[in-house]
């Protein structure tokens, strides 16, 4: 068979400077002896060798070269390469679902004794991750107003060693000053980490702006289509090789088949999050009119606290909005019921509109108290606009809205 390894260099190398769409089509990709057009999948637990010292020396990380899929598979690599690229950053860990990157971040970066500063306007789950095993084993949080500067630095400790959040942030659209942010994390020598998935690379790229390290749920905007459960975690080399280790040993690592659907994903990802933030703003402006919604939260409107900010950290405002409605729950899920075409998940990032009540879904594991911390009221409802025509998502709300 012939040798494609010096085709794969020449190719790799002629991708030097390209735009960040074509390097959505075709950055990572190695061709195999059988010059596949479309990215190939490598459905296999283990690899052959050619003899036993090849074998050691592999397991032994002494030679490059596949060892096991759990966390070695040419498909999954070809995703963690390009994915990479797109954030800027050297490497990527590709993980089971975006939780179990959060978790194997903590795990790898993270021992007894160890403080955490978290935002408090991040996922509900994110917070029972925290709150039910990172106490388990001596880990200390603090939760943080997402905006105040003040706040980040007045609760960071001597054994600070992790900054998380998400920006923007669900489901407020909350904008966090990540450069403010990632210099209190410096000053303290600790790990600045962002959730990266409400803009996806293609409208924010946190390393640019001081973050150490972005987390991603592929589950979200990188598949596009509701269809697999993933995640990724993106740094430099150094901070990725123990995450990396977590996953070898622990075993939380996404399947050939999952990370051949993110990679497709990531081929069409710019078109869609300019295409969703367009929808997103146009809903935002509509519901902003409507006199049965009390506020609007999108960072794409101009009067949202977090507009200017989102305009400088940002190439776009995202597909994520969220709103609330007059009444308290039963409102809000008069508005849910009503609807029609729009899907009822809490999944977001899909081409299709989904809708849910963060209060009783997202957050519901959370105390009252916490939901309030986090600015989650029961009259609030999010909404990941898709890709339907906007005048039709429109109509689908209204049948609630014009009702209450």
């Amino acid at each position: 068979m012939k040798d494609f390894s010096q085709f794969n260099d020449r190719y790799q190398s002629d991708l030097e400077g390209c735009a960040f769409e074509t390097l959505a089509v075709r950055a990572g990709q190695v061709r195999s002896a059988e010059c596949e057009h479309s990215e190939a999948i490598f459905p296999t637990s283990s690899y052959v060798f050619n003899s036993a010292a090849e074998a050691a020396a592999r397991f032994a990380g002494e030679s490059a070269g596949n060892v096991y899929s759990r966390y070695t598979n040419p498909t999954v690599r070809t995703f963690e390469d390009r994915l990479a690229t797109l954030e800027g950053g050297e490497a990527c860990a590709a993980t089971s679902s975006g939780m179990a990157a959060i978790y194997a971040v903590a795990l790898a970066h993270l021992k007894a004794g160890d403080h955490v500063l978290c935002s408090a306007s991040v996922f509900g789950s994110t917070i029972m991750l925290f709150e039910k095993f990172l106490r388990k084993f001596n880990v200390s949080i603090d939760y943080v107003d997402l905006l105040d500067l003040n706040d980040w630095k007045n609760k960071t400790r001597e054994n600070t060693r992790l900054f998380f959040l998400e920006s923007p942030s669900n489901p407020l659209n909350d904008v966090a000053d990540l450069e403010g942010i990632a210099a209190i994390a410096k000053a303290a020598n600790a790990l600045f980490v962002v959730d990266n998935c409400f803009c996806t690379p293609a409208l924010q790229r946190p390393l640019q702006w001081g973050a150490d390290l972005v987390v991603h749920s592929a589950t979200k905007y990188i598949d596009g289509q509701g269809r697999c459960v993933g995640g990724a975690v993106v740094g430099s080399a150094e901070l990725i090789e123990p995450v990396i280790g977590v996953l070898r040993s622990a075993g939380p690592t996404m399947s050939p088949f999952n990370a051949w659907v993110f990679t497709k994903g990531l081929e069409t990802l710019s078109l869609r999050m300019k295409a969703h933030s367009e929808n997103a703003l146009q809903l935002a402006q509509w519901l902003q009119q409507h006199p049965n919604v009390k506020t609007v939260n999108y960072c794409g409107l101009d009067n949202h606290p977090g507009h200017a900010l989102a305009k400088k950290q940002q190439s776009g405002f995202g597909g994520v909005l969220s709103f609330e409605v007059t009444g308290g729950r039963d409102e809000a899920w008069q508005v849910v019921d009503a609807t029609r075409m729009i899907s009822i998940t809490a999944n977001l990032g899909d081409v299709k509109t989904t809708i849910t009540h963060p209060g009783t879904t997202t957050h519901g594991r959370l105390s009252e108290e916490e939901r309030q911390k986090a600015g989650i009221s029961q009259a609030l409802l999010r909404v990941a606009v898709g890709l339907e025509n906007i005048d039709d998502i429109q109509r689908d709300l209204a049948r609630g809205l014009d009702a209450l």
